[in-house]
């Protein structure tokens, strides 16, 4: 039995904006609104997975 793969906790920029479908232009744009959490890593910027997915179920249309 394989043990189930975990999502990372923080993304590459490109990689987050692939995630929810965005240019890196509009990610750091929701960045800059506090919509997505970023953190530094060294020169590194690093999108918090958690942050996209908060920010997909705030913009969810209603059913």
């Amino acid at each position: 039995m394989t043990a189930p793969v975990a999502e990372p906790l923080c993304v590459k920029v490109n990689e987050a904006a692939r995630m929810i479908g965005v240019g890196r232009t509009k990610l750091y744009e929701l960045i800059a609104a506090g919509d997505v959490e970023a953190v530094k890593l060294g020169k590194s910027t690093r999108i918090v997975t958690a942050s996209l997915h908060r920010l997909i179920m705030r913009r969810r249309e209603p059913e």
